[in-house]
């Protein structure tokens, strides 16, 4: 998983997972800040092909149909912690290139998948003073082993009911979580949200996220929620 993008720590909307199954596939998982209604690819354990030449790692595949990839990794370290390398990453739609990035990257190895461990009901808050959602309320959600989850509000009795969201879906590679939800009524808009988990451990989980200002600064969001379920 990404841990830093040209020698600065990686906000988490801004990070990727590679999970190489062997030398010649690989799977990508990735927080996406640059998608929009023509173009909301859900990049979830998107198979690549791979192919190893010395010190450079190349990756193939296709998101979704039309919509391909090219990564090409130049690797200048290597360890069982991680690797470190420029990487090269090019989108194309129907053979034309969409948009070409490069930075120098470095990814640290993930040894724990909570996939499985976040499935049920948890409640709880932001616990950082500075986010986005901050309101320091309970909230719940119910996570399901289909990739779907169910946002739970209060109503006016204080009794936990269905928000009837008209999309809540989820994914978590490693500790990487990747939300995207859209709330109900007309002419509502898909937001997204991303985290990753630090620990799950005794029945609560605790979530934290470097976030970034929109004048570049950075802060980190927390969350701490309990499995009621």
């Amino acid at each position: 998983m990404t841990a830093q993008i040209s020698a600065q720590p990686a906000p988490t909307d801004d990070k990727i997972v590679i999970t190489f199954e062997s030398a010649n596939k690989a799977y990508i998982s990735a927080s996406r800040t640059n998608y929009s209604k023509t173009f909301p690819m859900w990049t979830h354990n998107v198979e690549g092909n791979v192919k190893i030449e010395d010190n450079k790692i190349t990756m193939t595949g296709e998101f979704e149909k039309g919509i391909t990839y090219d990564v090409l990794i130049t690797v200048t370290t290597i360890t069982d912690k991680g690797i470190v390398g420029t990487f090269k990453y090019t989108v194309f739609v129907d053979g034309k290139t969409l948009s070409t990035t490069q930075n120098t990257m470095s990814l640290v190895k993930v040894n724990t998948d909570y996939a499985k461990e976040i499935l049920g009901t948890w409640e709880g808050r932001v616990t950082s003073e500075q986010d986005q959602y901050t309101d320091f309320e309970d909230h719940q959600w119910e996570y399901r082993a289909d990739g779907n989850y169910i946002y739970y509000i209060k109503d006016k009795n204080s009794q936990w009911v269905n928000g009837n969201d008209s999309l809540s879906q989820y994914f978590v590679d490693g500790v990487l979580l990747c939300t995207r939800w859209k709330n109900p009524g007309p002419g509502e808009v898909e937001k997204r949200e991303w985290w990753e988990i630090e620990s799950i451990k005794d029945g609560v989980m605790k979530w934290t996220a470097l976030r970034k200002n929109p004048n570049g600064t950075t802060y980190t969001a927390t969350f701490s929620m309990t499995k009621v379920k």
